[in-house]
Formats: structure tokens, sequence, C-alpha cells
């Protein structure tokens, strides 16, 4: 593709969206923004939901995670079910029944002001981070595919990036996300289509599942080494709680389902939802086979996270297969990031400047308006951050062990909450769940010396456990 098609076709997607954004926006006011008036039909839920949880990281990484750590990823992806389960059967029913616009107002009701900002800091911190990694690796797909041939910095490539996002959220906020999101997961499922037909027929593959079955890339479980970072319990009860704190304890992915409307119709998104996950879990992972695969076959050195775009973008397997992969990228990166930036927004404005206890509603408008502003320029400076000190080959390694860390101390405090009856010196909570991280850090650098024991991503439970002992530690009285 040349560099001015590319323009055209990025042009002409954000005009799509932004009109989406008009049409829904139109008379919004901060409840559309924070909980689209409660009127979202759970079904478009569900389906957004899944291109916010693959994001472009997904559409990029898992591919190339094949050719290193063969289908061992699938063994998270099983954990997933169980923690969808306990979001839809527990955590939605609490949310529901405290009529919560931000999830961590829960944790006032609990125990009180000082862990409720914790709780709400932790979520800013965590998705900041998240959502900075994913469009990172976005940005620098672009700098390389466009923007270089022009000779445009990268920090342009990320401020043009970011300010898109904003043009088409800053209004309707998480109800024009519903229908954009609905609209990037169909264009992102179908780009992992077309490529898969596109390769499979280049290789002559006559039986797409019998060529996966039997590849020697296909392993997907691993029991011999307990050690190993690939252990599948680890790896199981990794993802089942990952699941929990990056979807169910995350503001971002409760507030497209709390848009629902009601209990019921967001307990059928998520069960929807779980299912058609694993099923495009799946076939990202047969994509990672036929790309290395087909890699080999025509000694293309390419590796990881540049695996996908090296191949898709090369021109040899057609212009349709460029042209989706692009579509499909832009697609699955910003259905994660716009989301992220409302939640963002949404958090900060509740939780930490409580804006909604203000009376008038212009003020409560345009506070919130500059808090949208304020986190699209920490998300710019955070991508250049990372491009320019912690850039590294495997963006969706380095989500997941970020997440174990920040996320870790939320789910602890969740599941004390949830499952104890005692109150806790609310005071304390902050200085608990900033020292329950750099202990996890140390305890795994201390297996992994002495005894070669890597937790990998099941640092999220050793954290959460260590957030939980802590809690347990400064606990006062039985509450009620």
């Amino acid at each position: 593709m040349q560099p001015l098609h590319i323009i055209l076709l990025i042009l002409g997607y954000f005009g799509v969206l932004i009109f989406i954004s008009y049409i829904t926006s139109k008379s919004a006011n901060n409840t559309t923004f924070f909980k689209a008036n409660n009127s979202s039909p759970w079904y478009l839920v569900a389906f957004g939901m899944i291109g916010a949880s693959l994001s472009g990281v997904t559409f990029i990484s898992v591919p190339g995670w094949i050719e290193g750590q063969q289908m061992s990823y699938m063994q998270m992806v099983l954990g997933y079910v169980v923690g969808y389960a306990v979001i839809g059967l527990v955590l939605l029913p609490l949310y529901y029944r405290l009529n919560l616009t931000s999830i961590y107002t829960y944790l006032e009701d609990r125990f009180g002001r000082y862990s409720y900002k914790t709780g709400a800091s932790f979520f800013l911190l965590s998705r900041t981070i998240g959502a900075a990694f994913r469009l990172f690796l976005v940005a620098n797909v672009l700098q390389l595919i466009l923007f270089n041939s022009y000779g445009i910095p990268f920090w342009v490539t990320v401020t043009i990036t970011i300010l898109l996002i904003w043009l088409y959220t800053f209004k309707g906020g998480i109800k024009t996300i519903v229908w954009t999101d609905t609209l990037q997961t169909l264009f992102m499922l179908i780009a992992v289509g077309v490529c898969i037909v596109m390769i499979k027929d280049e290789m002559q593959i006559d039986n797409l599942f019998s060529y996966i079955a039997e590849n020697k890339l296909s392993k997907t479980f691993f029991f011999e080494d307990i050690k190993a970072g690939n252990y599948f319990w680890k790896r199981f009860f990794a993802g089942a709680f990952i699941a929990i704190v990056m979807t169910g304890l995350d503001q971002d992915m409760m507030q497209k389902n709390l848009t629902c409307r009601n209990l019921k119709d967001a307990q059928k998104n998520m069960f929807w939802f779980t299912i058609v996950l694993v099923v495009v879990n799946f076939f990202f992972l047969a994509l990672g086979i036929l790309l290395t695969d087909y890699a080999t076959a025509n000694e293309i050195n390419a590796h990881k996270d540049q695996l996908f775009p090296t191949i898709a973008m090369s021109g040899k397997l057609g212009l349709a297969t460029s042209l989706f992969f692009l579509l499909g990228l832009i697609a699955a990166a910003y259905s994660s990031a716009d989301s992220a930036l409302t939640s963002l927004t949404t958090s900060f404005s509740i939780d930490i400047l409580e804006i909604d206890k203000k009376e008038n509603e212009h003020e409560k408008e345009k506070t919130r308006k500059k808090i949208h502003v304020l986190f699209s320029l920490i998300l710019i400076v955070t991508i250049l951050f990372f491009k320019y000190v912690i850039a590294d080959d495997s963006v969706i390694s380095n989500i997941f062990k970020a997440a174990g860390y920040t996320y870790g101390p939320l789910l602890g405090l969740y599941a004390f909450g949830l499952f104890t009856k005692f109150n806790v010196k609310d005071k304390l909570v902050p200085l608990i769940c900033i020292i329950s991280p750099f202990l996890a850090f140390e305890i795994n650098y201390l297996t992994n010396y002495l005894w070669k024991f890597d937790f990998e991503f099941f640092i999220l439970i050793l954290n959460g456990l260590l957030t939980f002992l802590g809690l347990l530690a400064i606990k006062t009285s039985k509450n009620g």
C-alpha cells in the first residue's frame, strides 16, 4: 500500500467514527457520558467488549508469541472463563444492587474514604499504563508503515493518535463507545478472517484445523516443569484472576456492563462475551502458527511483534491482506483506547474530584471536559516514555506483568471486602497497597534467583494475597 492510500483509509475510518459520535451524542450530558443513560442493548455491549478486551496488543502480539511460546497462551484463555463466571455471578450483582457509576465507590461503603481513594488510584495507574502500552504498539506500527515516509516524528504520530480518540469521545463518552466499539470489533474480526484465508490459500492448506492440530507449534498444555512460566496451573489460575481484575475490577470494562438496562442483560452480555472471546483467541493463535510457518518457508526474518505487520504489509499476500490488516489493527487499538480514555475520565471525575456531589450541572460538565483533555495529555507523555525509556519487543507480556503489580492491590481489597466481614484501619490501607507490590517483586526475584521458580503472570495472585494478609493484619472488628 502507498502512504497516500493509508492516509485515505485512516481519514475515511475516523470519518465514520466521528459521524457515529455526532449521532449518539445529541443532547448528551454527564449521565450520558458516564452511564449512557442505562439504555445500551446487552448484545451490542457484549460484541463491543470483544474488541476492547483484545485490543491492538492481542492483534499483534498473540500471533507473534507462537514462535517462542507455542499455544500456551490458550491455558490463560481457559482461565478467563472461570474469571468471567465470577464477574457475572458475584461482582455484577453487587454493582447493580449498589447502583454504581464508579465501581470503586463500593470500597468507600465497605472500608472508608482512604480505601476508596486507594482503589481508584490503583485503577488510574493500571489503566493509564495498559492503555499507553496498547497505543504505543499501534503508534509504532503506524510510524513504520506511514509516518516515517513523510519524515513525521514519533511524538507527532502519538499526538495525532490521541487527538483522534478525543474527537469522537469528548461529548458522548460511553454511549458513543458502545456503538463505535461494535463497529470496530466487526472490522477486527473480519481482518483476522481475511488474513487467515489469504495465508491458508497461499500455503495451499486444504484443512486448516488438521494443519493446526498436527503442527509442532500447536502444543497447548504444559505440565512438565512447575518452575516454568508456562506451567499449566500457573497460566490457568493467572488467567482467571487476570480476567477478574482486568475486567471485573476495572472501571473501563465494567462501565460498559453498567450501561445495560438491568442485571439480567449484563449477565447475558458476560455469558456470550466469554464464549466468543475463547473462540476468537483460538483463531488469533491459529493465525500465529500460519504466520510463523509462512515466515520460515519464505525466509522472512521477523519475530514477535514485528511478525504480523511485516508479512501483512509486504504486499506478497495481496492488497486485500494489507488493507484489512491495517483496518483491523486500527479498529483493535482504538476500541480499547477510546474506552480507556473515557473510563479514566470517569474514575478521576467521580472518585477523585467527586463531581457527582456538586449541584451545578454546568460546572460538573466543564470539569469533566477538562479531565478528558488532561488524561489525553497524560497518555501522550506515557507513550513517549515507553518509546524512549523502556521499549520492548513483546508488549503483551509487559501488559500482563504490569497488571500483576498494579491490579494486585485491587484484587486483595475486593477479596477482603467480599469474603470477610472485618473492618480495617482505613488510614493504613494505602500503605498496605503500596508495600504489597514491592514485596511481590522481591519474592519473585528471590525465587527466580534461588530456585529458578518464575511466578510470571501468577505474580498477580501473590500480590493480591499479600494485600489480603496485610489487610488482615490491620483489621479492627467484624462489620455488622
